[in-house]
């Protein structure tokens, strides 16, 4: 797996298609790895004439892990007015982390795609690197606003949960949380979410990381006003039936970024589902080539 220095760590990164073609940066989300984005899905936006780069956030995979900074007290955070300056990373970091990842890439600028808190990563890039950022997609993710909905109970519990540290118990836990956050709609194969949970196990444990990420989600509040100030054309794609992350939050990031355009998926929840790849790399397609074409 290839390695790049950038904000002085190290990002495990992949690349699918050509690459002379339009870049397009893959940002997943909490405690998630880059093979939550499927090969298969890669390869389908890669066809449509993107050089597709997916790459393990800071602390997860096999980029650099930030073991030695503890896990943070989350209730604390939660507080209201609580002191949030001492938490080992911020977005602010991890947006910064994509940005050396195009420059390492050697790429003047590329399109930015996040998903949930790769989402909240992709807007912060947007606002903060705008030379660098060709187009936004920001997927099933959030302003960081508090007066949204909260997520079900259900979800939330999944979410908050310790995952078990033992194999079988950890995947199978992975499993059921995709299943609590998935939209009735698109039900996934539990085997495809098994085989799946199994890779990215056996690839690297990091049973901390997902509380350093949730840290720096809270540490970052409300992003609403500084999205007024992104300029890059903007795709904001969400699910009516999501649990996790509430459609009205997606709402709320189109509202918030000036010309966004919002696309709502009935029935999708906070995945990707199989059955909607297709739809989905067609959406992105057309926006970024509708970017590129706005450039030109």
């Amino acid at each position: 797996m290839p390695q790049a220095k950038s904000n002085g760590i190290e990002l495990a990164y992949e690349t699918f298609g050509c690459a002379s073609d339009r870049p397009l940066l893959l940002i997943m989300g909490l405690g998630a790895q880059m093979l939550q984005w499927d090969e298969q899905f890669c390869e389908l936006l890669a066809e449509r004439g993107q050089y597709v780069i997916r790459f393990d956030n800071r602390d997860v995979g096999l980029s650099t892990k930030f073991d030695h900074a503890g896990v943070p007290d989350l209730a604390a955070l939660m507080q209201r007015g609580a002191d949030r300056s001492a938490v080992p990373y911020t977005l602010d970091d991890m947006a910064d982390d994509a940005v050396g990842l195009i420059d390492a890439l050697g790429l003047a600028s590329a399109h930015i795609f996040g998903a949930s808190m790769g989402g909240m990563i992709a807007q912060t890039v947007a606002y903060r690197h705008a030379p660098k950022t060709r187009s936004l997609i920001s997927l099933y993710s959030s302003t960081g606003n508090p007066a949204l909905p909260p997520a079900s109970p259900e979800a939330m519990a999944v979410l908050m949960a310790p995952r078990p540290s033992d194999r079988a118990g950890n995947i199978a836990a992975v499993v059921n949380a995709a299943l609590v956050t998935g939209g009735p709609a698109y039900p996934v194969d539990p085997a495809y979410l098994r085989r799946r949970a199994e890779l990215m196990y056996d690839r690297s444990f990091t049973p901390t990381a997902a509380a350093r990420h949730l840290a720096a989600v809270t540490a970052h509040g409300n992003r609403a006003a500084r999205l007024a100030g992104i300029t890059a054309p903007t795709l904001v794609i969400h699910g009516t039936a999501d649990p996790l992350v509430r459609v009205e939050a997606g709402r709320d990031t189109a509202k918030s970024i000036p010309g966004a355009e919002l696309v709502e998926i009935e029935g999708m929840g906070h995945g990707i589902p199989p059955q909607l790849w297709t739809r989905l790399a067609d959406l992105i397609a057309a926006h970024t080539q509708k970017a590129e074409t706005a450039r030109a």
